[in-house]
């Protein structure tokens, strides 16, 4: 399940949008400018259904989410779409693994505060007897100038 945003967990001046995602969900998304580095050496590691719900996070994810695990398991993973990714890049990213194939790409996330943080991120399709059940993301720290070369890109693909 997934909620609005609450401005109780919002830390700094935040701006309100209604984003629609996956699955014909509305959400009412509250974001900041204030961006949480990638700490050096750690992995985000999370598995998701066939539908993208999460089904297993780790404590790497936990921390930069700002979520609790149990907010997390069952709920979309569309609950760190930030606003400043354009819709194309998940639509690429689905109908890559959808095809059974890997996708990597540079993520901007949403916080549970309304802060940022930026991923390289991998998702490979989890199969078994032949057929794709799941999938797995493996999130690393980008290049800052991989991160600053999407800062220009991403809003000219809306």
């Amino acid at each position: 399940m997934i909620h609005d945003m609450q401005p109780d967990d919002i830390v700094g001046d935040f701006k309100e949008v209604y984003l629609q995602l996956y699955n014909s969900i509305k959400r009412r998304i509250l974001y900041t400018d204030i961006e949480t580095p990638y700490p050096d050496g750690k992995l985000i590691v999370s598995t998701t259904d066939l539908d993208g719900n999460i089904t297993h996070v780790n404590k790497s994810f936990v921390e930069m989410s700002g979520y609790t695990e149990e907010e997390l398991i069952g709920a979309p993973h569309s609950i760190l779409r930030h606003p400043d990714m354009p819709p194309a890049a998940f639509k690429d990213l689905w109908d890559t693994v959808q095809k059974g194939e890997k996708w990597q790409g540079f993520v901007k996330n949403l916080r549970k505060d309304g802060g940022f943080y930026w991923v390289k991120a991998t998702v490979i399709p989890n199969i078994r007897k032949g057929a794709v059940v799941g999938y797995t993301s493996v999130r690393r720290k980008p290049s800052r100038k991989k991160v600053e070369e999407c800062i220009k890109l991403y809003p000219t693909l809306f």
